[in-house]
């Protein structure tokens, strides 16, 4: 587990910081939707603040966002880049 966090903070690695944070956000948020059920069902009120679980739904969306941008760009990149070099080839 150290060694993981090691390389997540590390230049040279091949996680995506972007995809990592958007999955720890996105479960924080399952698991108070959870807890939220379990304790609704005992009677008893979870009260979380507004604020707080729009922060992690922000970051979901924007960590996910980057990374489907990032994607999009990435493609249209190759597909404009592929018909110069078949016109060099042939």
């Amino acid at each position: 587990m150290k060694k993981f966090f090691r390389e997540l903070i590390s230049d040279n690695n091949n996680i995506n910081e972007q995809a990592f944070v958007g999955v720890v956000s996105f479960f924080a948020m399952i698991a108070v939707l959870l807890v939220d059920v379990v304790t609704g069902a005992y009677g008893k009120e979870l009260v979380i603040k507004e604020f707080i679980y729009n922060g992690f739904l922000l970051m979901t969306i924007s960590a996910f966002g980057i990374k489907v941008v990032g994607g999009i760009f990435k493609k249209e990149n190759k597909t404009t880049s592929e018909p110069k070099e078949e016109e060099e080839q042939g």
